[in-house]
C-alpha cells in the first residue's frame, strides 16, 4: 500500500519547482500537490509551443500543473527559460506580486540527457568529447541553478523555515570516488551537491535549509519510452527475449523508482519542522524514505544505489 504525507501537510505553503515539465521535476511537483501545496511549475515546454526544451518532447508544464491540482494542491504553470536571467527575474517579480514569497524552491533544471548520450558514449575523454556539447551540459546543469537561486532565494528568506532543494545524480559521498560518465557530466553532478552545501551556509542565518537530493534509477518518461513500457507495466522491461525491437533492461532496473518517490522525499522534508538538521546534506530518496516512512506509488521502497 502506498504511503504518503497527510493531504494537508503543506496546505498554505508555496513551492516553486524549476524544471517541472517531466521526470523528477514533475514527480516533485505532484508529491507537493499530494500534500496540499501551491506549486508554481516552470520550464520551457508549454502548450503555447514557444521555445520547447532541447528534448522536444510532448510533456508540458501545464500538464504538470493540472496534475498538481488533481492531486489536491494548486498548480500554476509559468513558462520560463532558466538560462535567461531576464525571464527568471520576471518570474520572481510575478511570484512576489501574487504570493509575497515562497516556502520551497526546487532547482531541478537539467535538459542535457541527450547531450550526455547513452552507454556507448560514456567514458569519452575530454579531448574527444564535443566541446560544444560539453559546455552546453555545464550551462544547462549549473548556470540554470545559479541564475534561479540568484533571483528566487530572496523570496525564500523573508521568513524562517524556507527549504532549497538541489536535484542531482549521486550523493556527494557516492560521487567523491567515482567517475560519472564524462568530465562534463561528472563536474555538473558533483558541483550541484556542492551548491547545496555552499547555499546552505549562506541560508543558515535566515533559518533556511539547503539539501541536495538524488533519486535512484528514475523511471522518467524518457526511460520508460526507451524500454517500450509505461509506469503500469514497467517490470515487463526486465523480461528476456521480448521480441519487440526494444532492449531488455538490466537487472538493476528492478530497483528503479517512479518520479513520485523522490517527490515524496522533497515533500517530507518540506513538512518536517526540524528540517534544518538536513542543512548542507547530500542524500538519496531512499535514505529519506527510511527516515520518513513514505513509499513509492506501488508501495515499494526501492534503493537503486544499493543495486549499483
Amino acid at each position: 500500500m502506498s504511503r504518503t504525507l497527510d493531504h494537508d501537510a503543506l496546505r498554505g505553503r508555496v513551492a516553486v519547482v524549476a524544471g517541472a515539465t517531466r521526470g523528477a521535476g514533475r514527480g516533485i511537483a505532484a508529491a507537493l500537490g499530494e500534500a496540499g501545496a501551491t506549486v508554481v511549475c516552470t520550464g520551457r515546454s508549454s502548450v503555447s509551443g514557444r521555445g520547447r526544451s532541447d528534448y522536444d518532447r510532448p510533456e508540458t508544464i501545464e500538464e504538470t500543473a493540472e496534475l498538481v491540482t488533481r492531486l489536491g494542491g494548486t498548480g500554476i504553470a509559468i513558462r520560463t527559460d532558466h538560462l535567461d536571467p531576464g525571464q527568471v527575474g520576471r518570474l520572481a517579480q510575478r511570484i512576489r506580486h501574487d504570493h509575497g514569497g515562497i516556502d520551497v524552491l526546487v532547482n531541478d533544471i537539467w535538459g542535457a540527457e541527450r547531450l550526455k548520450g547513452g552507454p556507448a558514449d560514456w567514458n569519452t575523454p575530454i579531448w574527444e568529447h564535443s566541446l560544444d556539447d560539453g559546455l552546453r551540459i555545464l550551462r544547462l546543469g549549473l548556470d540554470t541553478h545559479l541564475i534561479t537561486s540568484h533571483h528566487l532565494l530572496p523570496l525564500l528568506i523573508g521568513e524562517p523555515g524556507g527549504l532549497l532543494v538541489e536535484m542531482t545524480d549521486g550523493t556527494a559521498a557516492y560521487n567523491a570516488d567515482r567517475y560519472r560518465i564524462s568530465v562534463f557530466y561528472d563536474l555538473v553532478k558533483t558541483a550541484v551537491n556542492r551548491l547545496a552545501f555552499s547555499q546552505g551556509h549562506e541560508l543558515a542565518p535566515y533559518g533556511a535549509t539547503a539539501v541536495a537530493i538524488t533519486p535512484g534509477w528514475l523511471r522518467s518518461e524518457m526511460m520508460l519510452d526507451a524500454y517500450g513500457v509505461g509506469e503500469d507495466n514497467w517490470r515487463d522491461a526486465l523480461l528476456p527475449d521480448r521480441g519487440e525491437g526494444r532492449p531488455t533492461a538490466p537487472g538493476g532496473f528492478a530497483s528503479s523508482e517512479s518520479p513520485r518517490y523522490v517527490g515524496r522525499a522533497v515533500a517530507a522534508l518540506a513538512a518536517d519542522p526540524d528540517r534544518t538538521r538536513w542543512n548542507q546534506r547530500s542524500v538519496s530518496s531512499a535514505e529519506l524514505a527510511g527516515e520518513y516512512g513514505f513509499t513509492d506509488i506501488d508501495g515499494a521502497r526501492p534503493d537503486g544505489w544499493t543495486a549499483t
